[in-house]
């Protein structure tokens, strides 16, 4: 049986967690003289009300443990219900809810995507507050893949699960101190960045919200340039850094924290991760130099600032890299798949997917070639668990049926296939740029259909959530009860 109180008590907890943060937009506009502080303080005031309402009205002084399908739910009920209060500042300017709560969705889930124009002359209020979104959301994204998720069995990530038994006592205290020991390397790499970038030559507003979105890997910058607006070398190279360190699984930095520093190379997935960003990056790198005839470090530089922010989902842009030809088009939409490691702020598959699916395939053709041979299978120095394989091929069947899904129903509302196909793509991955004059680098969502934007809202949420492979694979009895 669901147990309804808990839920609700959380959720009240997470409302008054953004109703505080609304405040901090509302001071700086308050600073600067805009009007639209009375926006941000209105809805904060809105959203503690009907928050400590919700605290209030299911308290229990007994202790709760939560079921898998109580923890499904709240995480569930937790991105929903949030980017519906986290939209209402963005009606201030002129927004509507459509498009709010798209904006919203977009920044909780480190997505990227935005229906925003003239960002350089909007209020800086609703652009603290778009970095505030990703900022909070990427902590709650690595908090939920390293608690919950494990548990769920989602899709290969119980291979990172914390206790392999007798939950019932030692989850909680664990998952507090996985927690605070996650906030606070989260909250020391988003000022070590903000600290970079304004050393490098950013201005304190624009380092404090590009770092909220660096180490978030949510991609949503204060121009509409994007981080090509500083024209910098040095920020670019910061940022590349930063990106990469965002898309590491944090578990290894209290592994190294805690007098492990070799942990971090240890791990495959780190190691599979940066071969590949290097493997890529090169390649493009030899493109642009033979096919745009760009010296080597201008052409290094651009090809690992692009690839690195597709591949770990982050999503900025120094330059429109469609205009680089066909190949690099190409090339991008195949990296929106990829994502970075399990434990981080990143979406896409995953790294440690691809890493399982490529033992796979190398098992099954050692077995055609030697039938009688019996193949173990062993990730990260240990024995895969025998529902691994099949939770990873299932995770991809779904995520790309997922995919395929959503370009059909967009593609139904009059896009062409190439935007169809992109924001699909992105949006599940959570990658923010797509393809096309309208969801890519230099384009803008807001030219999507009404009902477009809300699919893809739903898509963020499903791929951050993981949620298509929790329904279909690991908690059917949910629904039998």
């Amino acid at each position: 049986m669901l147990q309804l109180r808990p839920i609700f008590s959380a959720l009240g907890l997470l409302l008054c967690t953004i109703a505080f943060a609304m405040l901090l937009p509302a001071l700086v506009d308050f600073a600067d003289g805009d009007a639209d502080w009375l926006v941000f303080f209105s809805s904060s005031i809105a959203t503690f009300f009907i928050g400590g309402l919700l605290i209030l009205s299911n308290q229990d002084d007994q202790p709760v443990q939560l079921s898998v399908k109580d923890g499904f739910l709240l995480t569930t009920a937790c991105w929903v219900v949030v980017a519906a209060f986290a939209a209402m500042p963005f009606i201030g300017v002129g927004l509507n809810y459509t498009d709010a709560y798209f904006e919203a969705m977009s920044g909780l889930t480190t997505t990227g995507s935005t229906v925003l124009t003239k960002l350089d002359q909007l209020p800086r209020g609703v652009l603290l507050w778009r970095a505030i979104l990703q900022g909070l959301g990427g902590l709650g994204i690595i908090v939920t893949a390293m608690i919950m998720l494990p548990f769920l069995r989602v899709g290969g990530m119980q291979l990172f699960q914390m206790e392999q038994s007798d939950r019932s006592e030692k989850v909680l205290p664990r998952a507090l101190e996985l927690t605070t020991a996650i906030a606070s390397f989260y909250v020391a790499m988003i000022i070590a960045c903000s600290l970079t970038y304004g050393a490098l030559g950013m201005t304190a507003f624009d380092a404090v919200c590009h770092a909220l979105t660096t180490v978030s890997t949510g991609g949503l910058s204060t121009h509409d340039e994007s981080f090509g607006f500083f024209k910098s070398a040095p920020l670019e190279w910061a940022c590349i850094v930063f990106m990469i360190l965002g898309s590491l699984p944090f578990v290894v930095y209290i592994k190294a924290w805690r007098g492990n520093p070799s942990a971090i190379f240890e791990d495959a997935q780190v190691r599979g991760l940066l071969g590949f960003l290097l493997g890529v990056c090169l390649i493009v790198t030899f493109w642009l130099m033979t096919a745009r005839e760009m010296h080597f470090a201008e052409a290094l530089r651009k090809a690992t600032f692009n690839v690195t922010s597709i591949v770990t989902t982050t999503g900025y842009a120094s330059t429109d890299y469609t205009d680089w030809g066909t190949f690099a088009i190409g090339l991008f939409f195949l990296l929106m798949f990829v994502g970075g490691c399990a434990g981080s702020t990143t979406g896409g598959i995953k790294i440690y997917r691809l890493q399982v699916t490529g033992l796979l395939i190398r098992s099954h053709f050692v077995h055609l070639m030697s039938p009688n041979r019996v193949v173990t299978l062993v990730y990260n120095g240990r024995r895969l668990p025998a529902d691994v394989p099949f939770s990873v091929v299932a995770f991809l069947a779904i995520y790309m049926s997922t995919v395929g899904l959503f370009t059909v129903v967009l593609a139904a509302m009059g896009l062409d296939l190439v935007t169809a196909l992109s924001a699909s793509a992105q949006a599940v991955g959570n990658v923010g740029p797509g393809l096309g004059e309208i969801v890519g680098p230099s384009g803008n969502y807001s030219g999507l259909p009404p009902l477009a934007k809300w699919i893809l809202s739903f898509a963020m949420m499903m791929g951050r959530l993981e949620l298509f492979t929790v329904l279909v694979l690991l908690r059917i009895e949910f629904w039998r009860n």
